[in-house]
């Protein structure tokens, strides 16, 4: 995580406008694998609500990998596969399907191996907190499904920026058949699914976005000061 920070050389509001979707990427040009280990700390690191985590990663760097993904790029979706073939590294996010009692006692045993839980009450009120905020959206709100899916979008949107404090171009893609790579990569059996994949890599000269000026509504609209 520091090794991360210690690259961020530009004011952070600089680099979020500098950020942007990239349309075509150079196939020629690899992520260095220096900098992988800060992607996949990014990943691993991203905030979630009480600390849930419900995601899963696919990391596709090879070519056969991308070829795996791109299956989700037919069709209606044909326009996302050759930013998935021509990235360097694409990520799949995935939800969990359940957030289950094993589950939430795995996180405590992590939590505890790495030092956050010191002694069994303290323990035991984490797990009870948690388990008030699932069950809360599993029992009352029944949109637990979809809040597991909010949490993965925490970490699209701490990701996409991260990527960009490495100089690193990105685009989400949620225009992709997720049952079609739930299928290529047994997610369903395995408790998850696909929701939206990110192409990783440094834009081509011809990417048409890299052009053309941001464009967000005016301040005043979006945001009040009281």
């Amino acid at each position: 995580m520091l090794k991360l920070l210690e690259r961020l050389d530009l004011p952070i509001a600089e680099v979020v406008q500098r950020r942007y979707s990239t349309k075509a990427f150079d196939p020629t040009k690899k992520i260095k694998h220096s900098d992988i280990d800060s992607i996949k700390d990014l990943l691993r690191y991203s905030a979630s609500s009480t600390n849930s985590q419900p995601w899963h990663f696919i990391l596709a760097s090879t070519n056969e990998g991308k070829r795996r993904v791109a299956v989700a790029a037919a069709g209606n979706f044909a326009s996302n596969q050759p930013k998935i073939l021509n990235a360097s590294h694409v990520v799949v996010f995935c939800s969990k399907l359940e957030i289950s009692e094993d589950y939430l006692l795995r996180l405590l045993d992590q939590e505890q191996a790495d030092g956050r839980l010191t002694d069994p009450a303290q323990r035991e009120l984490v797990h009870s907190i948690r388990c008030r905020f699932v069950n809360l959206h599993r029992h009352d709100l029944k949109d637990v499904q979809h809040w597991m899916e909010k949490q993965v979008y925490l970490n699209v949107g701490s990701f996409l920026l991260g990527v960009s404090t490495l100089g690193i171009n990105a685009v989400p893609m949620e225009g992709i058949d997720t049952k079609a790579l739930d299928e290529e990569f047994g997610l369903r059996e395995k408790g998850y699914t696909s929701i939206v994949a990110v192409a990783l890599g440094y834009r081509s000269d011809d990417d048409f976005n890299a052009k053309l000026p941001k464009s967000r509504l005016p301040l005043a609209e979006t945001l009040t000061e009281v």
